[in-house]
């Protein structure tokens, strides 16, 4: 039935669920940025450029400067669905990132959330 809808929304849509979540529990925009950043490699100018951009999810990941290789130490459950487990490439993007959104929100420290 073609691709999930997700992949056709805008990253911008969901970034600021991202961000609210992480303040409502005292973490900061920036840490979000960071988390972001490291993720994919973009640069913070690269990442406002996107997000002004209206970039879909789809190409947000497939135009990623740097995947970053220790994105696959992240483990566990997204949405009730195990990350390490999710075959199909972009989903699994998408679910490395919600989980490191969920970390900082449940008070994690940035340093154990950047797999450092």
């Amino acid at each position: 039935m073609g691709k999930h809808k997700i992949y056709t929304m805008s990253f911008a849509s969901v970034y600021p669920h991202y961000v609210k979540k992480a303040e409502r529990k005292g973490r900061t925009k920036a840490e979000v940025d960071e988390i972001i950043t490291w993720l994919t490699g973009y640069s913070q100018e690269q990442l406002e450029a996107l997000l002004e951009k209206q970039t879909d999810f789809e190409t947000f990941f497939a135009e990623a400067p740097q995947l970053n290789p220790s994105r696959a130490l992240i483990k566990g459950v997204v949405c009730g669905v195990r990350v390490e487990d999710i075959e199909e490439p972009t989903m699994r993007e998408i679910r490395y990132l919600d989980k490191l959104i969920d970390e900082l929100a449940k008070g994690k420290a940035l340093e154990k959330i950047l797999r450092k």
